[in-house]
């Protein structure tokens, strides 16, 4: 629908060189948007000296005490009402492939256009949907005017007492709650919340494409406050020499900063359900044609030997897994000067022995002959090299994707790469996997082609299971992370069926499953089935319960199928799951994996199938690190 309008001139744009900087409004403007449900609220305030400010309140409780906004220098005092405006939207959705079919998209707006008699110039936009609040900036294009270059943004975030925030920092780092005066600088987004008051909030960032990125730091004077903090320091920008980068934000006539978002809710679970709000925030699909996406599952490749990757193809086609992964290797050394990912690697010794010459070609030909899809692992030194002739050599082998490793992030030289990065794959019919420090902000909205990317402390290193308790509630609500299930591992600090419910728990459009796992690995256990039939994308996501860091359950649906996974931390629990989200009057048969010291094999997990409906309410026994997966299959009518 067309959005609503009104409209309130303070004083004109001409006028502004003789009533100055503190000039009253002729008539109050509005200052205040609140949700279509009415329980989000965001007020502006123009505090004394022009300092403009806002708030947020949740069911009448606040979210965000007042705080200022702005930045440096020069733009974030001595501001006069222009002119503000209020919209309306409400509409939905249906993306390509993601956690839910279809997105609603329903929000209220106020929009404050404010100005200096220096002739500085900024837009407002604050706007309040059921689910959230989010607020930009923009400034307009001026006369005469060069591109603007902030040392800092000073967004603000001043939070009632007693707030506590889940802090994680580096590029894979481990969660610590702590309340918000405690919390170290640079902290990684989003930024789970929890209120006194029993509420609970996901402080993130949505729409950046060519921005630093935005981390959280305590703000100097005000305790259990955080101000937006651009850029960061990465390990990356330290190893290749240049260990503090440029966090200056530069931004044309007309730009947008990156939305500030907050996803709010009054139990954990909540916040997960939303987090379509990142998405919302981001423009429509760019892409034309999207046939050629495929989500699906993958298992990697470390050998890179034609034997032994027909094997894994093999493998992978029988298992059901749609794609094979060759990873770091194939063409040799990642180093900047003679690393040259065009050719397969010919041989030599060069790092953990891998002699042998790669017929990069015959893996292709065979996995397409088997349905399988290959993606090729390239480091970002090389694509940073070699895009333009990499993308269009790839297309033309047959790659499905690229998964790029160890990605500079937070300058804003940065951001742009990675997002022309993700256009240019996109322009060659490449999926993508971007790993290490990238967060998601809701691009693969417009370029879905951008499958997942990690930022998560995943199997990689093998986490406890109080951290994957955590990831639902925090890492996931931004969007996609890829995990990297793991199952035969010896390493993993969970159990078996914790880890076939992490194929549920964690959302990736590509489903890195068998991580560290081989072939030979696998010697027939019935659990595998799980992994053969659980899909990677979904029609409806829910969290049926969970409580940070102790324990989730979440169910997810595609088609008539309903699939879901239940992990736990080392405590020893027992929950009762009612399957009320299921069709009313509708039989499902329920094929369920959990712990069983007595089950036969070496995994002790069971595997047992009963009738279920919508009535029925299961017993979920949880062992230490446990978990148990779920597969609640549509029967026919009446069998």
């Amino acid at each position: 629908m067309n959005p609503r309008v009104s409209r309130y001139f303070v004083c004109s744009l001409i006028m502004l060189s003789t009533c100055g900087a503190a000039a009253a409004p002729a008539s109050a403007p509005p200052n205040r948007v609140t949700s279509p449900d009415g329980n989000v609220v965001i007020t502006f305030v123009l505090q004394p000296g022009g300092l403009p400010a806002y708030r947020v309140d949740y069911l009448g409780k606040p979210i965000i005490l007042e705080s200022r906004l702005g930045f440096e220098p020069g733009f974030t005092n001595g501001f006069a009402w222009v002119a503000a405006s209020t919209n309306s939207h409400a509409g939905q959705w249906s993306p390509v492939y993601g956690e839910r079919r279809t997105i609603p998209d329903r929000y209220n707006q106020l929009e404050v256009d404010l100005r200096a008699a220096s002739g500085r110039a900024m837009r407002l936009s604050l706007r309040a949907f059921n689910e959230g609040a989010a607020l930009r900036y923009t400034f307009p294009a001026l006369s005469n005017a060069g591109p603007l270059v902030f040392a800092a943004e000073r967004t603000e975030f001043r939070f009632p007492e007693n707030t506590f925030g889940y802090e994680e920092h580096a590029t894979e780092g481990e969660y610590r709650r702590s309340i918000i005066e405690n919390i170290q600088p640079w902290c990684e987004r989003p930024l789970t919340l929890e209120y006194a008051s029993g509420l609970y909030a996901s402080l993130t960032e949505a729409a950046n494409e060519a921005y630093p990125r935005m981390l959280l730091s305590g703000l100097p004077g005000v305790p259990g406050a955080l101000v937006s903090a651009l850029g960061g320091p990465t390990s990356n920008t330290v190893r290749d020499g240049d260990p503090n980068g440029d966090w200056r934000a530069t931004l044309a006539p007309g730009a947008s900063t990156p939305w500030r978002l907050l996803v709010v809710g009054q139990k954990p679970g909540d916040l997960l359900e939303r987090n379509y709000l990142v998405l919302n925030l981001n423009a429509p699909l760019a892409l034309k044609d999207v046939s050629w996406l495929q989500p699906g599952k993958a298992m990697r490749d470390m050998t890179l030997t034609v034997t032994n990757s027909k094997a894994i193809i093999d493998f992978a086609a029988q298992a059901g897994l749609q794609f094979v992964h060759l990873d770091a290797g194939w063409y040799g050394t990642e180093d900047i000067d003679r690393g040259d990912a065009t050719q397969p690697r010919m041989g030599g010794r060069w790092v953990r022995n891998l002699a042998q010459p790669v017929d990069l070609q015959a893996i292709l030909r065979y996995g397409h002959e088997k349905n399988v899809g290959v993606w090729l692992y390239v480091d970002r030194r090389q694509i940073k090299k070699q895009r333009d002739v990499l993308f269009p050599l790839y297309q033309k082998w047959g790659v499905a994707g690229v998964k790029i490793g160890f990605v500079d992030v937070g300058p804003q030289a940065e951001t742009a790469w990675i997002t022309e990065t993700i256009q240019q794959a996109a322009e060659h019919h490449l999926m993508l996997n971007i790993h290490d420090g990238y967060r998601p902000t809701g691009l693969e909205r417009s370029y879905p082609n951008l499958m997942t990317v990690e930022g998560v402390r995943g199997n990689e290193h093998m986490p406890t299971p109080e951290h994957n308790c955590t990831l639902p509630f925090t890492r996931y609500v931004a969007g996609p992370a890829d995990y990297t299930v793991c199952y035969y591992t010896p390493r993993k600090q969970t159990t078996f069926a914790h880890q076939l419910a992490m194929a549920v728990v964690s959302y990736s459009p590509v489903q890195w499953i068998l991580w560290y796992d081989k072939p030979s690995d696998c010697r027939g256990e019935p659990e595998i089935e799980f992994f053969r039939q659980v899909p990677t994308v979904w029609d409806e996501t829910k969290v049926l319960q969970g409580e940070i860091g102790k324990f989730a359950s979440i169910a997810r649906r595609s088609g008539e199928d309903w699939f879901i996974g239940t992990i736990n931390n080392r405590e020893t629990r027992r929950l009762k799951l009612p399957l009320t989200f299921l069709q009313p009057g509708k039989p499902y048969r329920a094929h369920g994996y959990s712990d069983d010291p007595s089950a036969p094999g070496r995994t002790h997990v069971a595997v047992a199938t009963r009738e279920v409906d919508a009535q029925t309410v299961l017993e979920v026994p949880l062992a230490p690190g446990g978990g148990q997966a779920l597969w609640l299959a549509r029967t026919p009518d009446g069998r």
